[in-house]
């Protein structure tokens, strides 16, 4: 299914994707008027949500609550690449939560197929089309 990217003005740009819009702008110190989320928050909220996604299918796959569960993901920045060097996940599990599960939720976790993905980069190829 393709993708289609518009440009509704300033520095926003959107995706029609499956029947949704998904919005983009810039930050205001970026240029943008920070209307949404930047792509490349959009980009590290996909590797956070899958991994949330997985933890979330574990814990209702085994009637285990959710409600006190969260995933926080904290990235480290290398500023003279200009690139992120190290992602840490961290699930936030209650006091109660079965010890026997907890490697397991790490596990699910670890399948997220966005960080598969970049694990497993594809290959991008770029054209130009007229007309």
């Amino acid at each position: 299914m393709d993708m289609v990217v518009t440009f509704p003005g300033s520095t926003r740009v959107n995706a029609e994707y499956k029947g949704s819009t998904i919005e983009t702008d810039q930050s205001i110190t970026g240029g943008g008027e920070g209307s949404a989320p930047a792509p490349f928050d959009l980009f590290l909220a996909s590797i956070a949500t899958c991994a949330g996604y997985y933890v979330m299918s574990f814990c209702q796959g085994r009637d285990i609550p959710t409600d006190d569960i969260s995933v926080v993901m904290k990235s480290e920045w290398n500023r003279e690449a200009h690139l992120i060097r190290t992602i840490t996940i961290d699930i936030q599990l209650p006091a109660d939560f079965p010890e026997k599960y907890k490697k397991a939720v790490i596990a699910s976790a670890d399948k997220c197929s966005v960080k598969r993905h970049i694990l497993n980069a594809p290959e991008f190829k770029i054209n130009a089309l007229i007309g």
